[in-house]
């Protein structure tokens, strides 16, 4: 990555290439849409069990997103153990009634009234992973001095996104949960100052009486969001 002392710039040959055809290319963009468009947000998990081999090798497919310097400001925790699940969920509806009891404020709960949400998250105990998503706003070299992150919250999304599409592509289910605050995580997870926890994401595999809303649905059509300038 990159050390205390200056280093100066130095090349390699692209290791990897693709070089499709135009055909080849459209072909595999649609085959990828077509796969992440069966991807669904469910809040109706089963109780079987997800090896940590395969949440490993989700989570190693998340550290190769670009970032900010290549300073990869992020941190995973991974949860498995039901009672540290649970106390998980005990904080998280704490602060979630706060939310749903008017903290949100009016219109915010109105938009998610087609949701169907509430501050209960039975995920979160049932759920057989919870994959706790930390920023690191600052790191320490090993002599201790403290280096700063740049562009932390645009690349720990796009390594959440790939995240996410990797539990897809493993035949898994998620769950963005963003209770706030939750400066709660990084005590119960002994987190260092430095990370702020963006995201709870639940993972496994759907139940069989699964639901989405219907809504979810409902996606913005291609000329909503795009411009094109040729």
């Amino acid at each position: 990555m990159f050390a205390k002392d200056y280093i100066k710039y130095k090349s390699l040959k692209l290791p990897d290439r693709q070089d499709f055809s135009d055909e080849k290319m459209f072909d595999e963009a649609t085959a990828y849409y077509e796969r992440m468009r069966t991807r669904h947000t469910v809040r109706d998990f089963s109780e079987r069990p997800v090896e940590r081999e395969v949440i490993e090798q989700c989570i190693r497919t998340a550290g190769t997103a670009p970032s900010g310097a290549n300073h990869q400001p992020w941190h995973f925790v991974a949860i498995s153990e039901a009672g540290f699940k649970n106390r998980i969920r005990k904080a998280a509806e704490n602060e979630e009634r706060k939310f749903y009891d008017g903290g949100a404020g009016e219109e915010w709960l109105k938009a998610l009234e087609p949701m169907g949400t509430s501050f209960d998250k039975p995920h979160l105990d049932i759920a057989p992973w919870l994959i706790i998503i930390f920023g690191q706003r600052w790191g320490h070299f090993d002599d201790g001095t403290r280096f700063k992150n740049y562009y932390v919250p645009e690349s720990v999304s796009i390594a959440t996104g790939f995240l996410i599409s990797a539990l897809h592509h493993a035949g898994l289910s998620t769950l963005t949960h963003t209770p706030n605050p939750m400066k709660f995580l990084n005590s119960m997870l002994e987190r260092p100052s430095s990370e702020k926890p963006v995201m709870i994401l639940a993972v496994g595999h759907p139940a069989e009486n699964a639901t989405v809303p219907a809504v979810a649905k409902i996606k913005k059509p291609l000329d909503e969001i795009l411009t094109v300038c040729e």
